[in-house]
């Protein structure tokens, strides 16, 4: 394996990039970084293909982020550091455009997808919590449909989150599982996403997030992922700069620290588990 470390989750696709891209994927290749790069909506589902059909050990993800249900334009410090303005438009998931997406050989999960009552617009809060949830099912039909795993957006809404995949999953609507990207819920909710199958994953917020280190420590590595989530979440000491596949790196330090192991462990380990998890080919 030529790679030392995989960035499950990242957006290359996003307007951060326009000015640099190739330079931010030559230290990549550099540092033997591989990435899955992550869609939220049409446009940017497209272009993560385009992006990893270009470049050698990187892959995509495409779905439609709940966020882009609506329109709206908001300032999250969460996943945006540097303050900078989200603008979203709304859009419906097109199941067929998905679709056509999700049979290209560089796509190898669904997503990201999922509930996020964190930022629900001004209005029939209800019908906006219905409509997520509808769009869910309809991506755990799509992934169903091409078996592929799903990429999980949840913020706000685990219980909800937790119901739906735990129906699907009795019902055998979902054939693969699927990774809980940026996990920062509690060890309980952890523990129940596990138990169903499912990954999870960590962001830079683990390099600051006392809580969330508790729940790592508990967590076995058999079970963990890696992610930048990158332009956003930037780790420590790079807190406050545009994120970057590169700062990877800064989670695995993290997760050595906190599970008191080799640096060299969690890497093997995440790696391995993005390979075999996700079905990537390397090069």
């Amino acid at each position: 394996m030529d790679l030392t470390m995989i960035d499950t989750h990242c957006h290359l696709n996003f307007a951060a990039y326009k000015n640099d891209l190739s330079e931010v994927i030559g230290k990549m290749h550099d540092n033997k970084i591989g990435a899955i790069i992550v869609g939220t909506q049409k446009n940017t589902s497209a272009k993560a293909i385009k992006i990893a059909l270009e470049n050698g050990n990187m892959w995509s993800a495409v779905g439609l982020h709940p966020n882009h249900l609506v329109e709206q334009t908001f300032v999250d410090t969460q996943e945006a550091d540097d303050l900078q303005t989200v603008k979203t438009r709304a859009e419906i998931f097109d199941y067929d455009y998905y679709l056509n997406l999700a049979k290209n050989d560089k796509v190898v999960a669904i997503g990201e997808n999922g509930l996020d009552y964190y930022r629900l617009p001004d209005g029939d809060k209800q019908k906006m919590i219905k409509d997520q949830q509808k769009t869910v099912w309809g991506h755990i039909e799509l992934a169903t449909e091409v078996n592929k795993p799903l990429i999980v957006h949840c913020r706000d809404a685990h219980d909800d989150q937790y119901k739906i995949l735990k129906q699907a999953i009795a019902e055998n609507k979902i054939e693969k599982r699927g990774v809980i990207h940026c996990f920062t819920g509690t060890l309980e909710e952890a523990k129940r996403y596990i138990d169903l199958g499912f990954m999870l994953s960590f962001t830079g917020i683990l390099t600051f997030s006392k809580n969330l280190k508790k729940v790592a420590a508990e967590i076995p590595l058999e079970y963990i992922m890696i992610e930048t989530d990158a332009p956003y979440l930037t780790p420590m000491p790079y807190r406050g700069q545009r994120n970057e596949p590169l700062y990877v790196r800064y989670i695995a330090e993290e997760l050595a620290r906190i599970k008191k192991i080799s640096f060299e462990e969690v890497l093997s380990t995440t790696t391995n588990n993005a390979v075999e998890f996700f079905q990537l080919k390397l090069k």
